[in-house]
């Protein structure tokens, strides 16, 4: 067989031909002319390199090859036409798809409200969440695994863009018991003598972190690391260490008591949220929807 493309309307005129089993009834059925359809048939067995039908007068029979490549042209028709509908879906309002990549702490503490949100709006739109760290979210939006990565903005990369929808202040998290549960800042002198509580090694959160340490002359070298806010917190109230988090991931633990917040000096440790996506590309209206629905529910979170 040649290595021509074959035409998928000669396709449809020999399944057409092989199901009416006459010329004159596939032209009809297809609305065109004998001489057409015959054209057609021609061309396909031309590129197959073999004959498909056996002409018996006005009847036409399969040959064997025939009968294999009917069987082939069914399957191939019946993709087509399940292509076909899923593009249709496509131009209804709120259908397609929508593959989100974030953080464990985006997934627990932001994404639930806006996927409630962005649901209201595209029921139909089929979801989907990748939970990863900053840096394999960004291969993945490279690798067109995922469309939109919410997670800590990333510093400059020239293939990526971020739209910037929230700006947090980490916070140094103690227990009622600790002896800096009345203060509002932490004492310099003493913040080398803690261990504390924090977000895993290579994550965007632990390296501000570090930085912000070694430019207040800290050393930050007793760390427990933790791949779990919520594992982060139960430290902190049972008074393993001093936790390093942002006031929204523990409003629950203010409001009762159990966990005291205070700044990890006067110099801020801010943090800058965006929605990330490869450069370039047009974003689509649920795309749109969903970054403007991050910042909305973002912008609640510190209130």
């Amino acid at each position: 067989m040649r290595e021509d493309i074959i035409d998928s309307r000669q396709l449809l005129a020999f399944k057409t031909l092989a199901e009416t089993g006459s010329f004159t009834l596939a032209a009809k059925q297809l609305n065109l002319t004998q001489s057409a359809v015959s054209h057609s048939i021609k061309a396909l067995e031309d590129d197959l390199g073999c004959p498909l039908i056996n002409r018996l007068g006005r009847k036409i029979h399969l040959t064997e090859a025939g009968d294999i490549f009917l069987a082939a042209a069914d399957r191939i028709h019946q993709r087509m036409q399940s292509v076909r509908g899923e593009l249709e879906a496509l131009s209804r309002w709120g259908a397609g798809r929508l593959r989100i990549g974030a953080g464990t702490t985006a997934c627990q503490y932001i994404l639930p409200t806006v996927i409630r949100e962005f649901r209201q709006t595209f029921p139909d739109c089929q979801l989907s969440i990748s939970p990863n760290n900053a840096k394999e979210l960004m291969d993945e939006l490279r690798g067109n695994e995922i469309d939109l990565a919410l997670t800590l903005s990333p510093l400059t990369n020239d293939d990526i863009d971020s739209q910037s929808v929230f700006e947090d202040n980490l916070q140094f998290a103690v227990a009622p018991s600790h002896p800096w549960a009345n203060r509002k800042v932490a004492p310099s002198a003493e913040v080398d003598e803690q261990t504390f509580v924090t977000y895993s090694k290579g994550s965007m959160t632990f390296d501000s972190i570090r930085r912000h340490f070694r430019s207040e002359g800290h050393s930050f070298n007793k760390v427990i690391e933790l791949g779990s806010m919520e594992a982060i917190k139960e430290l902190v109230k049972i008074g393993i260490g001093v936790g390093i988090i942002a006031p929204w991931v523990a409003q629950k633990e203010i409001a009762d008591g159990s966990i005291h917040l205070l700044a990890p000096s006067r110099k801020q440790l801010k943090r800058t949220w965006g929605v990330c996506y490869v450069k370039g590309r047009r974003l689509s209206l649920m795309e749109e929807t969903f970054i403007g629905l991050c910042e909305s529910v973002c912008d609640c979170l510190e209130q």
